[in-house]
């Protein structure tokens, strides 16, 4: 159960108190670029966004995406977890971390905790993944966690196609 730990993470719930770190994730070039602009331009808009898409979610789901955290300082870092959309019928796990933290193995760590809670804690059957085929990073991601391309899925509406990747042991090659 939360906070999830790791030999450097932890991951917990979301506050109003994250908005600062909301607001700066949200406007990375990045996220932008590979999640898509939430307009999320002052502290008031971040703390909306915590309330309506973080909070909610734990009311709504059970989970949701969590705040990462540095174990040592507790700086917050990273956003991993899972999310519940209505236009797919498994959650997905999701992660994003300021451009600093990056390629440090941070994402592999609180994802790998993120998918062992959905299993263990939570009793979720199938976790998917899904990101813009340029993403290379995200894909090198989920590949790392197990997960293989199936096929190509719309998301949302005004996005285009996105890679779905599904656990390995249950991808069935088409004949």
């Amino acid at each position: 159960m939360l906070p999830l730990k790791t030999s450097r993470l932890i991951l917990r719930e979301a506050t109003h108190d994250d908005a600062a770190f909301v607001l700066e994730l949200l406007n990375q070039p990045d996220w932008i670029q590979y999640i898509g602009d939430r307009n999320i331009g002052d502290l008031a808009a971040a703390a909306v966004y915590i309330n309506e898409k973080l909070i909610s979610a734990y009311e709504r789901s059970g989970f949701g995406l969590y705040m990462v955290d540095l174990a040592k300082t507790g700086e917050t870092i990273g956003l991993c977890g899972l999310v519940q959309r209505q236009s797919l019928p498994d959650p997905d796990i999701g992660f994003a971390f300021l451009r600093e933290w990056q390629g440090k193995g941070f994402a592999r760590e609180a994802a790998r905790a993120t998918l062992s809670h959905a299993y263990q804690d939570l009793g979720l059957k199938r976790v998917v993944g899904f990101t813009l085929p340029e993403n290379e990073r995200s894909i090198r991601l989920l590949e790392s966690l197990g997960m293989v391309f199936e096929r190509q899925v719309y998301i949302d509406e005004d996005r285009e196609a996105c890679n779905l990747y599904v656990p390995a042991e249950e991808h069935q090659p088409a004949a």
